[in-house]
């Protein structure tokens, strides 16, 4: 050993070799101070690893100061076999492998010489991180040792290892000898001799994990999809009631004619690989393979069963029970996010004025016709309650989730919609799937992570869920931009509403720009490099922040950089021109006065992105000492969690976009983030909806929809507590005043000499609000004040624990929230003393204590002096005080969730069903945000068996399949969408002639029934009723309403003759009452 000129050891774990980084040097050798370097690797070799076999080795390496370097290795020439190896180097400005390969580096031109760089993919990729310690010579013949401590991060399989080092190389012989500083190393630290070098580790542990990743994945073979494509149309086997791609074993072209031989009797036509569909739990990886110009053209083999079927019917059907074959989603999701299809749907959603479709004509000689449509929806009579519900008795909870957006989009391309309304509803559509993102999709990407394998009640996993949803939203997504793009732009700059880009200005308005960034932007821009450089951590991206990624050189013949630059927050997203000449995007702004930020350097491009980050919170509220200040934190944390998204820019160029996708991959290095190619979504035209809705609040009257008054429906000339000692009164919000209802009752509550307490829930309270304000009034008052304030409201956790601490500061007694579940009922409850008595109000609602809202969602309320309905409630505010566990007693006339209110309400609808089986006739009539239980379900399939009418009014999510018939037959599902966001909760039984109705807090389903504190209240007063009835058969008869198909699709109603009728909601506004007498 004491000729050896460097020693690799092996170090057993990272813990081990921080204590050799942080200890004194061995053999009493003095340490200079720790340098940390960071660097990646990326070896390139065809499929069948051609280099390797002829010993070349090529390598694409990016340094932590952003240089990259190309090496290629080759054995030496003819006559030369014991010599060294060929070594061609060079500093390269592509920003990716790829890219590089096909440069005109002296690498890559001596690569080309060997192989087309077009065969070649990274085959080993790795990260160094290395920390360096020289060690310091005290006297003339001490020697001088480097010393490399290499964590080195492999990744295969969709999964992550490391391995540690330690290399140490002599830069002086001396003393102590090489020797015996590598005794000292492994007699103190049992740091062993390593024989192989770090690429055949790397590759070793890459082999493995992709080992691993294949036996998790099932991913011993391969099978290949064939996606034919003929006059927008796609053929489909038709097995069993579902429709699906002809796949079979096999990879390559010829496995893709073979499947065209054996379905379409030819193997003629023009094939292409669109991509390849990861492998997942129970199935292998999957070649897609397009095929163009069949031999047969439309031409079926007879007894295939072989369906064409038009692309955009396709993707209409996409996860209903007909179609969410795992191996045909999978295709398709890579057919979604392919340019070879540009065929994509990307016209208006479901269909307007008529019915689902029953059957469909043949298409061409031995094409079967298409009566899956209804047929393969049809059950048999027999009764749901002898039976568990199958899975596809279910739709897809977040495909109806797609379609309900899909449905806010259409408001938006509705030409009879005012043009600020519809920019408005295009902010809307893109800040719901925003958060459509952090919550559903960040959920289902983590139970990928973890491992899970529980299908949804729809029978898809996980994976099936992401597939659908990626294959839904590429049409979605065109759709939008060609609302705003060819629709609302042109008629806003019609309107003298001009959206202009740089390249649009003149050199005044850019002098005006240039002077307004100097003064305005640019002292809050803070740029960071997208590197790993000591001082200079690698950036967390922050959710939804628009920023700027931007290739700077620090000189004509400088590397290329790659940086970023946030957006700054707290100012106009678009900046306005003098004399309202037009909107210029502030990214504009910023990107052309990019030179002032890097100064001495050159800004090659920039491109604007977007990240999106999964947004729930983990909390473990059981161990949570103090719960305000457990979500205080992670609220905090939240907008640096899992990334799920990545939007860029339509013009990003393509070396861009795959290091951002990359970088972001990488953000850990500890693991393997979830995002891949099918998570980077392509935005043209605005990429921050925050933009639209600043277009959408100009001051422009006639551009936006009459301003509207909810009606004052309480006598001001008489108290409050008079008016509803008197009668209940049931408030339906807009249409009836918030102010002059909500608030009104809890401000005089506050001011009543004769009120003793006041309790009060709150969930989303918003900013100012005059009902906060009354409870520290009433506080400073002397008066009993109680607040739930529920801190895990989503999204406004921090502004609760605002609202929390000022209500505390305020002597008023809080409470945070209950573990393990939210409490989102909407209840208060004022004491008031009357004489010798004293007589509890009550107000129970739908909707938030939220003024902003009220005027924007419809909602119910109730304001009661029913004694039960106090007692009740003030029962349930005792439990709520006094236990950190959901309320547990047993309720006189409330319905309270989680306890009971689940199996009250399946105890009604079999009510209703024993009703109908008697001949008394049943109806269910239910308005709701949502309709997801399970449980809930399984009873209304039930009634509509039995005989029951039910009509549910269901704004958003639905997973009961209506209209089948011998399951669903009875059963009616529309949802009503509109100028406001219908938001109340009500359900009404017609009980065999003495009816039941309730509003309240809760849909049906499992976080409302399982999981919250919700409340619903049984409307006594006839008045109320009656008022309640008219609404929801308004509601029932709107001629602008969408009906729910048994596929999962919405139909529009179509338009009466004569031209198009007034909405339930414009009735209610412009004849109140009158309306529906």
């Amino acid at each position: 050993m004491s000729d050896m000129r460097e020693y690799y050891g092996e170090v057993a774990s990272l813990e081990l070799l921080n204590r050799l980084v942080a200890a004194p040097l061995p053999a009493g050798l003095r340490a200079g101070p720790v340098q940390t370097l960071f660097h990646r690797d990326a070896y390139f070799d065809a499929a069948d690893w051609t280099l390797r076999r002829r010993g070349v080795t090529c390598r694409f390496r990016t340094r932590m100061d952003d240089r990259r370097l190309l090496t290629l290795q080759v054995p030496p020439g003819p006559g030369s076999a014991d010599g060294p190896r060929e070594v061609f180097e060079a500093e390269v400005v592509e920003l990716d492998g790829a890219a590089a390969l096909a440069g005109t580096s002296e690498p890559a031109r001596r690569l080309r010489a060997l192989i087309d760089p077009a065969a070649l993919a990274p085959r080993i990729e790795f990260e160094t991180e290395r920390r360096v310690r020289r060690s310091r010579p005290r006297w003339l013949l001490e020697a001088v040792y480097e010393l490399y401590y290499d964590v080195v991060t492999v990744r295969g399989g969709g999964l992550s290892r490391s391995f540690q080092e330690l290399k140490i190389r002599p830069r002086r012989r001396g003393w102590p000898g090489l020797e015996r500083l590598v005794t000292a190393f492994r007699d103190g630290y049992a740091v062993r001799p390593l024989l192989v070098g770090k690429l055949e580790r790397a590759e070793k542990l890459s082999r493995a994990l992709e080992s691993e990743g294949l036996a998790r994945a099932v991913q011993q073979n391969r099978e290949v999809a064939v996606l034919a494509l003929e006059q927008g149309q796609i053929a489909l086997r038709h097995e069993g009631g579902t429709l699906m791609l002809p796949v079979r074993r096999g990879s390559g072209e010829e496995a893709c004619r073979y499947v065209l031989r054996t379905a379409f009797g030819s193997s003629d036509g023009q094939v292409r690989l669109l991509g390849m569909a990861p492998a997942a739990a129970g199935r292998p990886l999957l070649e897609v393979w397009l095929v163009r110009r069949l031999g047969k053209g439309l031409a079926a083999v007879e007894g295939t069963n072989l369906q064409w079927v038009p692309l955009a019917e396709v993707v209409e059907l996409v996860g209903a029970p007909v179609l969410h074959e795992p191996r045909t989603l999978a295709a398709l999701t890579v057919a979604a996010r392919s340019e070879l299809v540009p065929e994509w749907p990307s016209g208006p959603g479901r269909r307007s004025g008529g019915e689902p479709r029953e059957s469909m004509a043949v298409l061409s000689p031995g094409v079967i016709t298409r009566e899956w449509t209804i047929a393969g929806l049809r059950e048999p009579p027999r009764s749901v309650a002898e039976q568990s519900i199958a899975s596809d008795h279910f739709l897809s909870s977040q495909l109806s989730w797609l379609e309900f957006n899909g449905r806010v989009l259409a408001l938006a391309e509705d030409a009879t919609v005012p043009l600020l309304a519809r920019v408005r509803f295009l902010s809307i559509f893109r800040t719901n799937l925003d958060e459509f993102f952090m919550v559903q999709v960040g959920a289902l990407k983590h139970a990928l992570q973890v491992g899970g394998r529980e299908a949804s009640e729809d029978g898809l996993s996980a994976q099936e869920q992401l597939d659908a949803i990626l294959i839904r939203l590429r049409s979605e997504l065109e759709r939008y931009t060609q609302c705003l793009l060819q629709g609302c732009l042109p008629q806003l700059a019609a309107q003298g509403i001009r959206l202009q880009r740089w390249s649009e200005l003149s050199e005044p308005d850019r002098a005006v720009l240039r002077r307004y960034f100097t003064e305005q932007v640019f002292p809050l821009l803070t740029p960071q490099a997208i590197t790993r450089a000591p001082g200079h951590p690698f950036p967390v991206m922050a959710n939804l922040r628009l920023s700027l990624a931007v290739l700077v050189r620090d000189a004509a013949t400088g590397p290329m950089h790659f940086a970023y630059v946030k957006l700054p927050e707290g100012l106009p997203r678009l900046v306005s021109l003098p004399d309202g000449r037009g909107l210029v995007p502030l990214e504009d702004v910023v990107r052309a006065n990019l030179d002032l930020v890097y100064r001495g350097r050159e800004v090659e491009a920039a491109y604007t992105f977007r990240v999106t980050r999964s947004g729930d919170l983990e909390l473990d509220e059981r161990r949570a000492e103090n719960l305000l200040h457990v979500i205080e934190e992670e609220a905090q944390r939240r907008p640096y969690g899992d990334v799920v998204r990545l939007e860029v820019e339509h013009g990003m160029r393509g070396d861009v976009r795959r290091l951002l996708l990359r970088e972001l991959q990488f953000e850990d290095v500890a693991r393997v983030s979830t995002i891949g190619p099918g998570d980077l979504f392509d935005v043209d035209g605005l990429l921050d909806p925050l933009a639209l809705l600043e277009i959408a609040d100009l001051a422009r009257p006639e551009l936006q929809y009459p301003p509207f008054q909810g009606r004052r429906v309480l006598d001001s000339a008489k108290s409050v507590f008079d008016l509803v000692g008197e009668s209940d009164v049931l408030f339906h919000h807009p249409y009836d005043s918030f102010t002059d209802t909500v608030e009104r009752f809890f401000v005089e509550a506050a001011d009543d000499p004769e009120v003793v307490a006041i309790k009060l829930t709150l969930y989303r309270a918003g900013g100012r609000s005059r009902i906060v304000d009354a409870l520290v009034r009433a506080a400073a008052a002397g008066k009993e004040v109680f607040v739930f304030v529920e801190l895990k409201a989503r999204f406004d956790e921090e502004r609760n624990v605002e609202w929390a601490k000022r209500l505390e500061r305020a002597g008023i007694h809080v409470v945070y929230g209950l573990v393990d579940v939210k409490t989102h009922a909407k209840v208060g409850l004022v004491v008031r003393r009357e004489g010798d008595t004293v007589r509890q109000y009550v107000h129970i609602g739908t909707g938030n204590y939220n003024a902003a809202t009220a005027a924007v969602y419809t909602d119910f309320g109730l304001l009661t002096a029913n004694p039960d309905l106090g007692a009740d409630l003030n029962d349930l505010f005792n439990e709520l005080s006094g236990s950190s566990r959901p309320p547990g007693v047993t309720f006189r006339r409330l319905l309270v969730a989680p306890g009971e209110m689940m199996s009250r309400v399946v105890a009604l609808i079999d009510r209703e069903a024993e009703h109908a089986r008697a001949g008394r006739g049943g109806r269910i009539r239910a308005k709701l945000n949502g309709l997801e239980e399970a449980e809930v379900i399984h009873a209304l399939y039930r009634a509509s068996q039995a005989g029951v009418e039910v009509d549910l009014l269901v704004r958003g999510i639905c997973c009961l399949r209506p209209g089948v018939p011998g399951l669903s037959g009875r059963i009616r599902v529309i949802s009503v969408l509109g100028r406001f966001l219908e938001h109340g909760r009500a359900f009404a039984f017609a009980n065999g002639g003495a009816p039941d109705y309730y509003i309240g807090s809760a849909d049906w389903r499992p976080r409302n029934l399982r999981r919250r504190v919700e409340v619903a209240a049984p409307i006594l007063d006839a008045r109320c009723r009656t008022r309640l009835d008219r609404i929801l058969e308004a509601e029932l008869a709107d001629p602008t309403a969408w009906e729910l198909g048994p596929d999962g699709g919405y139909y529009h109603r179509a338009a009466p003759p004569g031209g198009a009728a007034a909405s339930a909601q414009e009735r209610l506004m412009r004849l109140g009452e009158a309306a529906f007498a």
